[in-house]
């Protein structure tokens, strides 16, 4: 694939995740069997994941996924809470999942050495790197074949851990159910490089929202469910390429309290992979009747609803739809930088580890 070279890294490596999803597909599912192609201890009963930044929001959205799709209980952890932790799970039949893009994280290396000293219990790591420390220590392997990403936000290694980790919920379920059960969501994920196509095509739509944004000193980030690890993400995103103090919150928590920062003039952005719970149209309802926001919705919306600005991509299911939002909470955080003329791909005061393992 060729860029102009006017284009960020960010910007390319935004681009390059309609291909990298694709090829991710072709190394992990049997184009012949329809099974998935990844190794995994045989009954698991309990899945700790253990990451940092964008990794550990990942982790964050796959326990939801992983309890759906499998009924397997499932909590994430900072990297760094958990080496502050005296006591560490240990029940039989746990399985750790590592998180780390550059597999070289020294604090998400030190929680994999910590579980080895503490327990027999098996590892498993999802890396960009297949040359890294913690490929070396964990039992477990997936590669997530992101390539090598030069921009400090993490963009396609984002989307190639959750596709991953969606991989993996699905080979859980297939080693109890067989390959048969898992096959409406592998088919739908054949389509995701259309779904990412419908993303990006949305960057006019976002480009206005972003004119707008780029102003706004007050920006909170709310979701529900699954989405309020995008929130997290989208929110960090933000926070590293345009230096704003945006704000991320599960619906329901925010109005016991935080609320109250809506006094001053603000954003509420709310992201959604499903239809709005009743709950929270009526929390919606009652933030815009009580301290008028601007709202803008990603995502699925309501008829109930009226907000500012709506941006979504027309999904099969709440999978299809999370890569959507992914995509466009990318390209806003993007272009909010650009519009206050941030330098995206060299923020002030931070660095990354970057790997080139793309084949």
């Amino acid at each position: 694939m060729f860029f102009k070279k006017d284009k960020t890294n960010m910007e390319q490596e935004i681009i390059e995740q309609k291909k990298i999803v694709p090829y991710i597909l072709m190394k992990y599912i049997n184009p012949k069997t329809g099974e998935i192609k990844i190794n995994l201890p045989q009954n698991v009963r309990k899945i700790i994941l253990v990451a940092s930044g964008s990794s550990y929001h990942c982790a964050r959205f796959a326990v939801d996924l992983l309890e759906k799709f499998s009924g397997i209980e499932s909590r994430a952890i900072y990297s760094s809470e958990f080496l502050l932790k005296s006591v560490i799970p240990k029940d039989e039949n746990t399985l750790y999942i590592f998180i780390t893009q550059s597999g070289e994280t020294s604090d998400t290396i030190k929680c994999v050495e910590k579980v080895k000293q503490n327990s027999n219990l098996e590892t498993l790591c999802i890396t960009n790197n297949e040359q890294s420390t913690i490929w070396q220590l964990c039992d477990y392997k997936v590669a997530c074949f992101a390539g090598k990403e030069n921009g400090i936000a993490a963009t396609k290694s984002f989307t190639s851990q959750m596709l991953c980790l969606i991989l993996i919920s699905l080979k859980l379920v297939e080693n109890v159910h067989g390959v048969e059960s898992t096959k409406n969501y592998k088919e739908s994920l054949i389509h995701l490089p259309i779904i990412i196509e419908k993303a990006l095509a949305k960057r006019a739509e976002i480009t206005k929202l972003a004119r707008k944004l780029a102003k706004e000193k007050n920006i909170i980030i709310a979701a529900d469910g699954i989405s309020y690890s995008l929130a997290k993400e989208a929110a960090l995103k933000t926070k590293e390429t345009s230096y704003k103090n945006i704000s991320a919150a599960i619906l329901g928590e925010f109005m016991h309290g935080h609320v109250a920062i809506l006094n001053n003039k603000s954003t509420l952005i709310y992201i959604a992979v499903s239809e709005i719970s009743e709950r929270s149209v009526q929390n919606i309802s009652k933030i815009m009747n009580d301290y008028r926001p601007n709202l803008v919705i990603i995502g699925k919306s309501s008829e109930e609803i009226k907000p500012n600005y709506h941006i979504t991509v027309e999904c099969e299911n709440e999978i299809q739809q999370m890569f959507a939002n992914v995509l466009i909470c990318q390209q806003l955080a993007l272009e909010i930088a650009l519009k206050l003329h941030r330098n995206v791909d060299h923020p002030r005061g931070l660095q990354k580890v970057v790997v080139d393992s793309f084949k």
